[in-house]
């Protein structure tokens, strides 16, 4: 029974090292890897709940399409509003 637990978790360990390393050679970002022109997103609902650290890409420049890893964007900050200037003392 060891003997197959053990062989169990290092056939697990293989398929998490294969995951990573794939997912760390994905092309990051917007711009193509390609060209360096911005591409358009293509969504589908289903495999963007499924795996949302991944989303499908297409280059309209060069005609690339490919998975690549998704970018979190910063939220835009609605500016604060500063109190007024108090006057200086006299």
């Amino acid at each position: 029974m060891l003997v197959v637990v053990v062989l169990l978790v290092t056939v697990l360990l293989r398929v998490a090292i294969v995951t990573a390393v794939v997912y760390l050679l994905l092309p990051q970002g917007p711009l193509c890897p390609h060209c360096n022109f911005e591409m358009v997103a293509i969504r589908n609902r289903f495999v963007d709940r499924l795996v949302p650290l991944l989303e499908r890409r297409w280059c309209l420049e060069c005609g690339w399409d490919g998975v690549v890893r998704r970018v979190r964007t910063a939220r835009a900050r609605t500016p604060k509003r500063s109190p007024a200037p108090r006057p200086a003392p006299r």
